[in-house]
């Protein structure tokens, strides 16, 4: 009973920027990728997500629109111009570096770190990427390297991206399967083995609070919305709550 009073509980919804926000900081501050960004090599994939990494590493705002390849928007499949798109960042050694991502994923070892976000993630904890590109765009190109090497794949995706299965999803899609679609015809890679995080993770790295989805949706703005019960210290819980009031209004993304 004292260990239970000494606990406190505090419920929150967080909007998708939000969500996006609160994952982007927890992803930045994962000691594998300071690591990386310090005295190793980082690079930071295309994807809105991701852009919301870079701008915690960084400290300026990222145009998040132009640093994505495919995007899902107004009911379609999609995919942003390649005249517009910012490439990825990378860092190696502490500085941004001018080398291309793939001539320094050629150099990859183990304590290097590849982000790229997902569309899809399943209760198991598999993260689904999906793909417009006849060769398997970034992952194609990405994941058998950082396999073979045992390089860090992190992978911030919200839980608003959660559905019943990845592997269901890889079988039922793929370029030449279908028939029709609203927008671009598209495959899904699965990327396994990856550390996932999430808005429940991100919660736990950042404030030592035990995080359970509760929730999902939403109107009038809340729409994609993810529902969060935590507990923990009170200490640790006022601290969380904090941070979140101080996110709260996130803009969406136009």
């Amino acid at each position: 009973m004292t260990m239970r009073n000494s606990e406190a509980r505090a419920l929150f919804s967080l909007t998708v920027p939000e969500g996006k926000r609160l994952i982007g900081k927890a992803v930045a501050e994962l000691p594998i990728v300071q690591s990386a960004h310090s005295q190793g090599k980082l690079i930071i994939a295309n994807g809105i997500t991701n852009a919301y990494v870079l701008e915690e590493l960084l400290g300026n705002s990222v145009e998040k629109l132009r640093y994505t390849a495919g995007l899902i928007t107004q009911g379609h499949y999609a995919v942003t111009p390649n005249e517009t798109r910012i490439p990825p960042v990378c860092f190696e050694n502490g500085q941004q570096s001018d080398r291309p991502w793939l001539d320094i994923l050629a150099d990859f070892t183990n304590n290097d770190v590849f982000i790229k976000g997902a569309n899809a993630i399943d209760p198991s904890g598999m993260a689904g990427v999906l793909v417009g590109a006849p060769n398997g765009g970034t992952c194609g190109l990405a994941l058998g390297t950082l396999y073979a090497r045992g390089s860090h794949l992190v992978v911030p995706v919200s839980r608003e991206k959660l559905i019943p299965s990845v592997e269901a999803a890889i079988h039922h899609l793929g370029i030449h399967t279908l028939d029709d679609s609203l927008g671009m015809r598209c495959g899904m890679v699965p990327m396994v083995g990856a550390t996932i995080i999430t808005e429940v993770e991100a919660l736990s790295t950042l404030f030592g609070v035990k995080a359970l989805q509760v929730s999902a949706g939403g109107v009038g703005g809340s729409e994609g919305s993810v529902g969060v019960q935590i507990c923990g210290s009170r200490e640790d819980v006022a601290t969380a709550m904090a941070y979140i009031k101080s996110i709260k209004g996130e803009p969406p993304i136009r």
